[in-house]
């Protein structure tokens, strides 16, 4: 097969993935679009095969049919509630890759001029080689920082999406941003070295990997749970970037091209997360997200003034009501409570109550999370409403259930200005005619205040188990 071949069914693998991606932003075509996406990596692998001339197709092919077996246990045995970890660990081991790949590029670049050239190698000797031009040696250590960052910084994202013990707690240690600062500018170094002097790459960029590797753990360890939605999208755009970057190193335009698409997508859906929390990048990397010193405590803002409640009186109050909002929050993913939304939802509708869900962008923990477990559970997506969406039509809501939301309905971001919170987009839920709140206490979220809407008067608080608690109060809805 010619070069020129070759580019051409690269680039039509290109134009799929783009309707791939297109297809994907809606329920009705996200198959179609994941099974295009598909078909157009597997294209990709099979010319780039053959194209290769056979060289250790022995070891491609049994990686393809080893990664197709685990890929295919994983998609069946993994549960939606824990689709944000496979998306962490997705993002890691793409990045992985890609270091890997441009590591043995390297190695075998350097073997193959000193085997040329003797034992006395010198930049002379490799300018024109591979591996000692510039596109290659920058490209390689981009690989390389990006690729280590990313693999470490999304084992550290799984481990408190999976809220392990020690990582469940954004970590903190003694001057926190200077580490991160030399680590980053140590990385930059060896990435300097491997460009200017090529023929010491091999074993500078092992140490390049092992202080990048640091770095992606120091980057991600103080970042609280409730930021993931914004790491995870930010995560998936440096895997892209690595494969990117890995596509220069061995000239594969096909790298190239996918590896910036997942790039420039996941950087716009940082983007988008950071608006939804009004919050920066910057801030989101390096600035902790907790209470302001001397704000209320709880006990000022919940003093004698919470009314708890039943599933029974929620029941009573639902049967009149003709329209019903629904706010999932992370606490739905944990209860794995979707499925007796679903219960309630189709008991409402049945009734003729207009049923509808408020999806805040940051909602769970990673883009989309509530979309996901709503379409798990066949909730049709237009009754799924964004934020901006819904947010004028609260006063005209008659009930509106907040299962497991917090910080997204604290009306102090509105009203405080000196809140942590202060000018983050919220839903409007207080503005509904009553709210029922299931939560199991009333600990704060993950911005550490409490939420004055606990304590308003046209608030109930249903305190139990998310999915206990759905499940009790769909079983009085039907005894009315």
């Amino acid at each position: 097969m010619s070069e020129s071949t070759l580019n051409l069914v690269y680039l039509a693998a290109s134009v799929l993935f783009i309707l791939g991606i297109k297809g994907m932003t809606h329920p009705k075509t996200a198959v179609g679009g994941n099974l295009i996406s598909g078909i157009a990596m597997l294209a990709a692998i099979a010319v780039t095969i053959i194209f290769g001339n056979a060289h250790g197709i022995a070891i491609v092919l049994a990686g393809l049919v080893t990664g197709t077996l685990i890929g295919a246990i994983l998609a069946v045995k993994v549960q939606m509630t824990r689709m944000p970890q496979m998306v962490a660990l997705l993002n890691g081991f793409g990045g992985a890759a890609s270091l890997l790949v441009a590591w043995s590029a390297l190695i075998e670049g350097v073997v193959d001029v000193t085997a040329a050239g003797g034992s006395g190698v010198a930049r002379a000797d490799l300018a024109g080689t591979a591996v000692g031009s510039i596109q290659m040696t920058v490209a390689t250590a981009a690989s390389g920082l990006i690729g280590a960052v990313t693999f470490w910084g999304s084992l550290v994202a799984f481990a408190k999406l999976e809220e392990i013990k020690q990582f469940r707690k954004p970590v903190y240690l003694p001057v926190h941003q200077l580490i991160n600062t030399a680590l980053l500018l140590l990385a930059l170094l060896l990435g300097a070295w491997i460009v200017w002097q090529p023929w010491h790459g091999v074993w500078v960029y092992f140490l390049l990997v092992v202080v990048a590797s640091v770095l992606g753990v120091t980057l991600v360890l103080p970042i609280g749970g409730a930021d993931m939605p914004v790491v995870i999208a930010l995560l998936n755009s440096y895997s892209g970037l690595a494969a990117a970057a890995t596509g220069f190193v061995i000239n594969n335009n096909m790298l190239i091209i996918a590896g910036s698409l997942v790039g420039a997508s996941g950087i716009i859906l940082s983007e988008i997360m950071c608006r939804a929390m009004n919050r920066s990048l910057a801030n989101v990397l390096f600035g902790r997200f907790g209470p302001a010193a001397g704000g209320p405590s709880a006990d000022d803002v919940y003093g004698g003034r919470v009314k708890s409640t039943t599933p029974e009186e929620v029941a009573m109050l639902l049967e009149g009501a003709r329209r019903v909002v629904i706010v999932p929050g992370y606490g739905m993913a944990v209860a794995q409570a979707q499925y007796a939304i679903r219960d309630l939802y189709n008991d409402l509708e049945n009734r003729g109550t207009t049923v509808e869900f408020g999806i805040h962008p940051v909602a769970g923990r990673m883009p989309g999370h509530m979309n996901v477990l709503l379409a798990e559970v066949n909730i049709p997506y237009d009754r799924l409403k964004e934020m901006d969406e819904i947010n004028s039509s609260f006063e005209q809501t008659d009930v509106v259930i907040v299962l497991g939301a917090n910080d997204v309905v604290n009306p102090e971001a509105r009203h405080n200005p000196n809140s942590p919170i202060a000018g983050m987009p919220i839903l409007d839920v207080d503005k509904a005619r009553t709210v029922v709140v299931i939560k199991r206490s009333l600990s704060p979220g993950f911005a550490g205040i409490p939420n004055p809407l606990f304590a308003m008067d046209n608030c109930l608080m249903l305190f139990g188990d998310g999915k206990k608690e759905v499940v009790a109060l769909t079983e009085a809805l039907k005894q009315q």
